[in-house]
């Protein structure tokens, strides 16, 4: 069964910095791509950010310049460096992850909460 767990979530100040994790339980070559959603309070899901298994990235307008993701291959674990933080960006942060072997299958974490105070 995959796996993922996102970590890192906390209570940051306007402006202030978090680096997200998401672990794996296989192998993120596994997986066509990894993603970073987020869903706040009466708010519809939205995508944040992707990594393709190539290392081709992708980014919602709202965080480009903010946010980073990237991968830790050995350790099986994605990351969303975000910077910058607004009170907007607070949300539940999901990890996604798209099957490399079953089309359209995606894998989805169970959220680490993102708060930002001002």
């Amino acid at each position: 069964q995959v796996r993922l767990v996102e970590s890192g979530g906390g209570l940051v100040q306007d402006g202030g910095s978090l680096r997200l994790s998401c672990a794996a339980s296989t192998s993120i070559f596994s997986f066509n791509a990894m993603g970073w959603y987020r869903q706040a309070p009466g708010k519809q899901r939205e995508l944040v950010a992707t990594i393709t298994s190539s290392g081709g990235t992708n980014y919602a307008d709202s965080v480009k310049g903010r946010f980073t993701i990237s991968r830790d291959n050995a350790k099986n674990t994605v990351y969303l460096q975000m910077n910058t933080l607004k009170p907007e960006d607070a949300a539940v942060y999901y990890c996604n992850a798209e099957s490399r072997y079953r089309s359209g299958y995606a894998y989805w974490g169970q959220g680490t909460q993102v708060t930002v105070s001002s």
